[in-house]
């Protein structure tokens, strides 16, 4: 059996890809929902409502979502280029931590600075934070021809490891009567909410306009190029004129910048203070994101609404039917499966000898 790259790529086979990948999603975890012991209809029905049945559900699914948008962000503008960034996790959180040391623990009385500058300043650190914790990954890679999934994936065991040492040390909040959490940042920091009574924030509009800001990069901007022809052949972007290593760096200080970004949102939108907990794997869900949006900025959008309808709809469906809230994940991992196997197989047919 082998691969063979089809001479016509059928449009209506690309559009009906995805349609298969959902309807193949669907099976799989029908049936492992039969195989729990729950009705399939009703699980479904409780998946939906829990994830966009009223307006709460889609306030809870947009505020999961608002993290999932940057790094998704950060996953698809890293493969774009080929550098595969496995540390959006470790960045998110040294981005929060930099935020909150520059709006809580050092934002005090001692800074007589406006409170949108302080905001600003903030914003700034976290994305330096978590551009410069993938730089070195990118420099590596460059000149020296190490793997980045392996530096990149380490640095999140060694940035977490590093937030427990600082939440127990030098930033942990006096007043959390032990619980290990970092001092809180400045209320006035905070974001606005967008809808009252719910956690929904401002952030949404923020990450939503950067990946229409993304999209415009790469579709009109030298830049958005050479990040395209790296990714697509490096030994003919070279041969072109592309500058390697200026690219790479250029897309590692943007990934990890977003990454970062995603940490000090999710800080100033939502908890107020960095903890252990803070992300439920928002840094890889990301990469999860990237690839069903197809690396396109404007589908990393609509894959994140997804995936963090699917995560919230499962508490729902839990409580409501004892279905286990896994199948979320495995809701997940089986839709980027299929949309992977399904675009696949419109791109090539299979021969068999």
């Amino acid at each position: 059996m082998r691969l063979e790259k089809r001479q016509v790529v059928s449009p209506s086979a690309m559009a009906l890809a995805p349609l298969g990948a959902i309807a193949f999603t669907l099976l799989v975890s029908s049936l492992l929902v039969l195989w729990a012991g729950a009705p399939v209809g009703p699980t479904w029905g409780h998946l939906l409502k829990g994830g966009f049945g009223s307006v709460f559900a889609w306030t809870e699914t947009l505020t999961r979502a608002t993290p999932l948008i940057l790094t998704g962000l950060a996953a698809t503008v890293a493969f774009k280029a080929r550098l595969f960034n496995i540390g959006a996790e470790g960045q998110l959180y040294a981005g929060a931590l930099a935020a909150v040391a520059v709006g809580g623990l050092h934002g005090g009385e001692g800074w007589a600075l406006p409170n949108a500058l302080l905001f600003g300043l903030a914003m700034l650190a976290a994305a330096a934070a978590g551009a410069l914790l993938l730089l070195g990954p990118a420099l590596m890679k460059a000149k020296l021809g190490v793997d980045e999934v392996v530096t990149t994936l380490l640095l999140n065991f060694i940035v977490l490891l590093g937030v427990s040492a600082l939440l127990d040390g030098a930033m942990k909040d006096p007043a959390a009567m032990g619980w290990p959490q970092s001092v809180g940042l400045k209320p006035e920091l905070e974001l606005a909410r967008l809808v009252e009574g719910a956690r929904l924030h401002t952030g949404l509009l923020a990450a939503s306009a950067l990946s229409v800001l993304l999209w415009a990069v790469f579709k009109y901007t030298t830049f958005g190029f050479d990040v395209r022809a790296q990714g697509a052949n490096p030994r003919a972007a070279a041969f072109a004129g592309v500058p390697a290593t200026r690219t790479v760096v250029g897309v590692a200080l943007l990934s990890g910048a977003l990454a970062g970004l995603a940490g000090a949102v999710e800080v100033a939108g939502r908890t107020g203070y960095v903890t252990l907990d803070m992300s439920p794997g928002y840094g890889y869900s990301g990469i999860v994101i990237a690839m069903l949006a197809g690396l396109h900025p404007l589908g990393v959008l609509a894959a994140s609404v997804f995936v963090a309808g699917v995560l919230v709809g499962a508490d729902t469906m839990s409580r409501a039917i004892n279905v286990p809230t896994y199948i979320a994940d495995v809701i997940v991992a089986a839709s980027l499966i299929s949309v992977l196997v399904a675009t696949l197989l419109a791109q090539y047919r299979v021969r068999w000898k």
